[in-house]
């Protein structure tokens, strides 16, 4: 019985790998078009011997009062799915926002859908120049030390035309 789940357990994550390069939208306009204008911490980078696009990006939006909404893009192979919604604060430069990830996996051979919630929180020091702090993604990594430099755009953007949207 052990095996058999530790063989479904490898199973699933072999598929998930997969599941990620079958979901992506590479480029994907409406990502462009949803992060325009909003901040860019990235710390995204392509790992040289693999090939792999690896990291985290994090677009914020600030509102009218200290009220942040952000989308969180997590790379882990190839483009990131659509941004997970997080919304907070920032108060002094310190921002702190959380929200749920709903992840999409396919369990192989069986090609049945599982859906995995993780509740993800963000908390650190936000600067003109780079984003410090701690990510926290319950289910997979406890708690990680992380630095995201401020960038333009979302990785996937990089060739994208802002004068493509519809005025």
């Amino acid at each position: 019985m052990a095996i058999s789940a530790r063989l479904t357990l490898l199973l699933v994550a072999a598929g998930f790998s997969s599941t990620i390069l079958l979901a992506q939208k590479p480029g994907s306009s409406d990502e462009c078009a949803r992060t325009f204008g909003m901040k860019v911490y990235s710390n995204v980078f392509v790992h040289e011997e693999t090939g792999d696009l690896l990291g985290y990006e994090l677009a914020i939006k600030r509102n009218a009062n200290s009220s942040v909404d952000a989308l969180l893009y997590v790379y882990e192979g190839g483009d990131s799915d659509d941004g997970i919604p997080l919304s907070g604060q920032v108060v002094n430069k310190r921002l702190a926002v959380q929200g749920t990830w709903i992840e999409h996996l396919i369990e192989y051979p069986s090609k049945r859908t599982i859906v995995e919630k993780h509740f993800v929180k963000i908390v650190g020091d936000l600067g003109p120049a780079a984003l410090s702090g701690e990510l926290t993604i319950e289910g997979m990594n406890e708690r990680e030390a992380i630095r995201l430099k401020h960038v333009k755009r979302i990785w996937s953007c990089t060739n994208w035309n802002p004068s493509s949207l519809s005025k």
